[in-house]
């Protein structure tokens, strides 16, 4: 798939192994940890290296201790700046028995695409 070039920034493929949509610049896939092509630096580290995480926040939520089942879906929804919606997806969808909980974490990685 490599045409020597170096890849635009922000352009996609589609992972062999759990077929997200990612980066075509990442050597590992985010979703699934899967190594795409031989890179010496992602040998190093299991997840590909973020410049920076511009955003990480983590919540949890508990079905009471008495009660018919909960149903739940994870949503997540990305919007441009000027309040477009570019992107929604379901991310995770269940359900919780009375006293089971679940912890949801978001985060948004920034790279720096590899210059080539």
């Amino acid at each position: 798939m490599s045409t020597g070039r170096a890849a635009s920034a922000g352009k996609t493929r589609i992972c062999p192994h759990c077929k997200s949509t990612i980066l075509e610049s990442a050597s590992i896939c985010p979703a699934c940890q899967h190594h795409l092509r031989f890179d010496p630096k992602a040998a190093v580290e299991r997840r590909a290296q973020a410049t920076f995480s511009a955003l990480r926040v983590e919540g949890a939520f508990r079905h009471p201790a008495v009660g018919e089942p909960w149903e739940y879906s994870i949503v997540i929804s990305v919007r441009n700046d000027r309040g477009e919606e570019v992107e929604r997806k379901v991310v995770g969808v269940g359900a919780l028995a009375a006293n089971e909980g679940r912890t949801v974490t978001l985060s948004v990685d920034v790279y720096k695409p590899p210059a080539k």
